[in-house]
Parts: structure tokens; sequence; C-alpha cells
């Protein structure tokens, strides 16, 4: 069974900065895309940032040069560096990935970590 884990949410201030990971783990040959939600209270959930098996990203207007998505294959791993950090971007954020895995190829989410960022 494949699952999703993230860790490295908290409560920072504003301008501060924090560092998510979610780690895949099951019977996974191989992960396509892999991306970062948000959904913030009363609001719908939104693109954050994705990368593609081949590293290309994107990333929303509204962190544009302020949050960085990597990821390492090897370790089955995206991250999501997050600087400058402002209470607007106070959300639950949700790892998703597209894996190939046993039955076939699906999309998972995580269970999403809490970024409280206070001004």
């Amino acid at each position: 069974q494949v699952q999703l884990v993230e860790s490295g949410g908290g409560l920072v201030q504003a301008g501060g900065s924090l560092r998510l990971s979610c780690a895949a783990s099951g019977s996974i040959f191989s992960i396509n895309a892999m991306g970062w939600y948000r959904q913030a209270p009363g609001k719908q959930r939104e693109l954050v940032a994705a990368i593609t098996r081949g590293g290309t990203t994107n990333h929303a207007d509204s962190v544009k040069g302020r949050f960085t998505i990597f990821r390492n294959k090897a370790k089955n791993t995206v991250y999501l560096q997050m600087n400058s950090l402002k209470p607007e971007d106070t959300a639950v954020y949700y790892c998703n990935a597209e894996i190939r895995a046993i039955p076939g190829i699906n999309d998972y989410w995580g269970q999403g970590t809490q970024v409280t960022v206070s001004s």
C-alpha cells in the first residue's frame, strides 16, 4: 500500500522559513509528477508548486520567488522550501503524487500538515 507522509509544518513568524517534506513509501514502481497544494479555512484547495519526473517545476504566482519545490528521486521524497513567509500563506499543506504501483497508476495524497504564519 502506497503512503505519502508529510512533515515540517509548524508555527513561524512572518518573514521566517519552513521546509516541508513528503516521503512516498510502499510497493512503488515509479513516481511521475509530485506537488504541493494548500487549503486555507473557507477557501478551495489550490496548487502551490509541482515538479515533473524530469525536474521541470511550476510555482503559483503567489509564491514565486519565495517558495521552491525540489525532489530526491532516490528517496521518493519531495520538498517545499518556503522563505519570506506571509500570514496569507497560513493553510494546511498537502502533498500529492502520481505513482505507478500495484494495481496501476493512481493519484495519492498525504494527510496534510498545518503551516501557520503569525504577523
